[in-house]
Formats: C-alpha cells, sequence, structure tokens
C-alpha cells in the first residue's frame, strides 16, 4: 500500500514511565499498515529517545514546532490525521489539552486536528483520582475526547492501584475500531454509561470441582471495546475469564451467578443500558461439599441435587432504576432458535434478546459469531458470521437508537 493511501495515525507519547510501553502499540499500529507520527514531549524523550520512534516508525521525529518550520508542522500534521492517540497521557498532558495550552508540538497537534483523539491516562492512582484531573477528563470527554479509564495493578516503586497504562493490545483494539468507524458516528455513545456481563459463571461443587459452561466472554469483551471506542463509560462485570481486561473497562471479576448479580446490579444503579451477555447458570448445587468427594470402589455417587439460581436478566428488566434505561439478553439455543428467543424475550422482559445457535463447534470460545437481533417491538435483525466486533456494534447500534429514541 502506498504511503498516501495508509490511514494516518498521530501518536503523542507523554513523559511518564510508561512510554516504554507506547513502542508496542506503535508497532502494532505499523504493522496493521497504519502510517504513524510519533509526537512526544520533550520529557518522553527522557524516558525513550528519538532514534527508537524514528526507527520503528519510519518517520521524522520531533518534539518543538521550530523545526522543519517551512511545513508548518504544527498544524499541518493535525490537520492531515486520521486518529490521534496519546499514550501514555499524563495528567500534565491532560491538563494541557482540556485547557487549549499548545507550548509544544503535541498540544498544537491536538488543538489542529479534526480527527478521532484517544486520551490512555497513566499516573499514580492519587493523580487519576484527584477533582482538578477529573475536571479535565470530563471536559475531554465533553468536547468528544475517548479518555480511556486507566488499568488497576502495578505502578512504579511498591505502588498499586488505578492509575496503569492498559495494554497495549487493547488500546490498539480501541484505535482500530474508531478508524473502521470514522469520525461522524464513531462517539455515538459519548456520555453514556453501560454495564456489559460477559463469561461463563461456575457453581462449586466440592473445593476442586464445578458446574460450568463453555463461555470464553470474546462476546462480552467485544461488547465492551466497542462501546469504550464509541465513548462510553463501561463496567465489565467478568466471570470465569482468561481474557486482557478491555482497554477503558471497569472489570469487576466474580465467580458465580449470585456474585455475578450483586455486581451487575450494584453497577446497573445509574446505567443507560446494561448488556447480560454472560452465560449464568441456571441451576447450582443445592450443598456445597466442604471437602474433596471421593470415589468409592463399587458405589454409585451420590445424584448431585440442584437448585435455582436468580434470574438476572429477568430481575433487571423488572425493576430497572434509571427511566429509559434499555436492557439487553443473550439466548444461546441448540434447536428451534427463533421461537425459543421469542419466548425468551416475552419471559424476560428485556428491550433485545441476541439469540444464536451454539454448540460444541459453534459460538462458545470463537472469534466470529453470528446471530439474530429480536426487538420487543417485533423487529428481526440478523446479523451474519463474521467477527464478534461486528455484533457487537450492530447491537449498540441499536441500543443508540432505544436511547435516543426515548
Amino acid at each position: 500500500m502506498d504511503r498516501s493511501d495508509r490511514p494516518r495515525v498521530v501518536l503523542g507519547v507523554s513523559g511518564g514511565i510508561a512510554a516504554y510501553k507506547a513502542c508496542e502499540l506503535l508497532r502494532r499500529l505499523t504493522e496493521s499498515g497504519h502510517d504513524v507520527r510519533v509526537v512526544p514531549t520533550g520529557s518522553a524523550l527522557r524516558f525513550v529517545g528519538e532514534p527508537t520512534w524514528a526507527a520503528l516508525s519510519g518517520n521524522p521525529v520531533t518534539t518543538r514546532v521550530w523545526e522543519d518550520v517551512h511545513e508548518v508542522p504544527h498544524v499541518r500534521i493535525g490537520q492531515e490525521a486520521d486518529l490521534v492517540v496519546v499514550a501514555p497521557a499524563t495528567a500534565d498532558t491532560l491538563a494541557r489539552a482540556a485547557h487549549g495550552l499548545a507550548d509544544d508540538l503535541l498540544t498544537n497537534t491536538l488543538l489542529t486536528a479534526r480527527c478521532p483523539v484517544v486520551f490512555a491516562p497513566a499516573m499514580h492512582t492519587e493523580m487519576w483520582e484527584h477533582p482538578a484531573t477529573a475536571e479535565n477528563v470530563a471536559t475531554l470527554r465533553r468536547r468528544g475526547a475517548v479518555v480511556i479509564e486507566p488499568a488497576v495493578g502495578r505502578l512504579t516503586g511498591k505502588d498499586t492501584g488505578k492509575g496503569r497504562l492498559p495494554d497495549p493490545g487493547e488500546i490498539f483494539e480501541v484505535c482500530r475500531r474508531l478508524l473502521a468507524r470514522g469520525s461522524a458516528s464513531g462517539r455515538d455513545l459519548a456520555g453514556r454509561y453501560v454495564v456489559v456481563s460477559a463469561g461463563g459463571t461456575r457453581e462449586p461443587l466440592d473445593p476442586v470441582r464445578f458446574l460450568g459452561n463453555r463461555s470464553s466472554g470474546r462476546q462480552g469483551y467485544a461488547l465492551a471495546r466497542t462501546a469504550v471506542a464509541r465513548g462510553a463509560r463501561v463496567t465489565l462485570v467478568a466471570a470465569n475469564t482468561s481474557l486482557a481486561d478491555p482497554a477503558g473497562a471497569d472489570v469487576v471479576p466474580v465467580g458465580t451467578a449470585v456474585q455475578l448479580r450483586e455486581a451487575v446490579l450494584k453497577a446497573a444503579e445509574d446505567a443507560d443500558a446494561v448488556v447480560m451477555a454472560a452465560a449464568v447458570a441456571d441451576f447450582r448445587p443445592a450443598l456445597y461439599a466442604q471437602g474433596k468427594i471421593k470415589k468409592r470402589e463399587g458405589r454409585e455417587p451420590e445424584p448431585v441435587a440442584l437448585v435455582r439460581n436468580p434470574d438476572v436478566l429477568a430481575e433487571l428488566s423488572a425493576a430497572r432504576t434509571r427511566p429509559g434505561q434499555v436492557v439487553v439478553g443473550f439466548a444461546a439455543e441448540t434447536d428451534d432458535v427463533l421461537a425459543n428467543g421469542r419466548a425468551k424475550l416475552a419471559r424476560k422482559g428485556c428491550d433485545l434478546l441476541v439469540v444464536n445457535e451454539v454448540g460444541e463447534d459453534r459460538t462458545f470460545g470463537a472469534e466470529e459469531n453470528e446471530a439474530v437481533l429480536l426487538g420487543s417491538d417485533g423487529s428481526e435483525t440478523p446479523v451474519p458470521h463474521g467477527p464478534k466486533e461486528d455484533l457487537a456494534d450492530t447491537v449498540w447500534d441499536k441500543v443508540v437508537h432505544m436511547l435516543n429514541a426515548g
């Protein structure tokens, strides 16, 4: 592909210890066919030097507006970009961007950009939670920028908490989805708060065994990732997954159906939409054995008595805590897919039900999916076989329409 035909991305890098992680983001962007111009701050070059950025991007690197003045870089770089992503974005960079300061090439670029802009913050917890930072983030989001929630984990020194740069691969996925959707409709969930459940619950039988299902959580994670890319604040309630946390989502890990119910109901109190993509166990063992159930020679095992788990989707639909809240359910069926789906939609009382046919080699754990979206208004929207993120975007398209109509 000719350089002029490649999507043009500006990678801004602030002066934080996480600057070295931006090298991995740069590699993913360039290897996927993007033309990347790195614009570091002067402080960023104290962590990763100019030769590294130039070698990895194949483009010149500068921090000052006084270099190559004849090319007017402080205007042209932002004007010509298809996407600007700042990773890491320090508290200082967020503050300067929010207040429209332009004292270096990066902040000038942010002022001239008319494309989607993504900030991936990284700082200590106290700095992220400071009222000044919170106001700056709110200002940037109100203006249409995507400010990804930082991850929770090890920071510098012995500190641990919220403020860690999200996984570069997940930041890349946010960028990829924004570029795919374009600037016009890319941020239609800006200002919205959504809750997504993902994965499969496990119901303990004894200390080493459980009743579970095949759900990998990929569809729920795709829903969370695409919602972040569309500008939403996202809480992801994740049951027993092994996937990397989607960049920008607040992840709440759970194990059982009862734990999932508690987490979802709490998160949904002020949510605009709740999407229940998790495979929640219908039943759990009536008794939990404190010790491992032993196999006894010549004797059949005792039957396992089951009791019903709470119906989280029906409970959400019946007791909505916010006017106009949209509730979406998922139905995994093995036969009479649409008929069973319609019956479940009526029984659960949700606004939209995503129905798909499942089996040992279908849907669960796969990278792709196909489904039919059944609406409480009688509508049917088939989604052909394709990436799970395509299905996720179709779900959010429907949710956005319902929120706007309400």
